[in-house]
């Protein structure tokens, strides 16, 4: 569960006033605004268990509301389903950021495809990242078990230092592949500038939640954070991609 500034640790204590809208998505929208203005909400919905609002927000975030806007709710809502407990806030929040990652084209991309690909993972990257060269010289094994490798950039010392600028320079490279070898195998990258989507990687990386590097997002929307030696990723990521083979199929016959 992916914590934020509007909740986290605050004790919230709302005014009768604010419970006056006429509907429940005017009255949550009305307390969450009252609260923090420039809350970024996508969609107000009912959620699964009876009397219970979900509020998405931008980059997957979940939070719940009482229909009075009164009761908020921030953490895990979970359904018993034959004896199990399944995270329906989870499987919420990694939707939203599936969608996210699909929408990225393969051009804004630095891609290491597989010769027979099973899956693909997005790897949120900064060339300056130890882990991040330590994963990348397991790519060519990843590929070999059948998993595409994408990266996607997340300089983590922000916008405008030493690992933003050779981000852009990767990216503008005329072959993006050799230059993010050279850069992940700590040599250096000849410096290249043009339009790039450095920049809106990173401001989207940090609305999903990315707080460091690697951070591999999964086909089904799962963001798995840290380095992770290549046989057990691609056993992780072959798996994500069955369930969200099955999660489609089963969206298809519900429609």
């Amino acid at each position: 569960m992916r914590v934020f500034p509007l909740i986290a640790g605050a004790a919230l204590s709302l005014a009768g006033s604010l419970a006056l809208a006429a509907d429940p998505d005017q009255a949550i929208r009305q307390t969450l605004n009252a609260l923090q203005p420039d809350l970024p909400i996508e969609a107000i919905a009912e959620s699964p268990m009876p009397g219970l609002y979900q509020v998405q927000l931008q980059g997957g975030r979940q939070l719940y509301a009482s229909a009075d806007g009164q009761f908020l709710v921030q953490g895990y809502l979970f359904q018993m389903r034959d004896g199990q407990a399944v995270n329906l806030t989870e499987q919420a929040e990694s939707r939203s950021v599936a969608k996210l990652i699909d929408a990225i084209p393969e051009s804004q991309m630095v891609v290491f495809p597989a010769q027979s690909p099973k899956t693909r993972i997005t790897v949120f990257t900064d060339t300056d990242c130890g882990y991040c060269q330590k994963l990348h010289s397991a790519v060519a094994e990843l590929n070999r078990l059948g998993v595409e490798v994408r990266y996607v950039a997340f300089p983590r010392q922000g916008l405008g230092s030493h690992g933003y600028n050779t981000l852009v320079s990767v990216w503008c490279a005329k072959d993006r592949q050799a230059a993010m070898n050279k850069a992940k195998a700590r040599q250096d990258v000849p410096t290249a500038s043009c339009e790039n989507p450095v920049a809106d990687q990173y401001k989207l990386g940090q609305m999903i939640g990315v707080q460091g590097t690697p951070a591999i997002v999964l086909a089904d929307g799962r963001i798995v954070p840290g380095y992770q030696p290549a046989p057990q990723l691609a056993e992780i990521a072959l798996a994500a991609a069955q369930s969200a083979d099955r999660k489609a199929v089963a969206q298809q016959q519900a429609q």
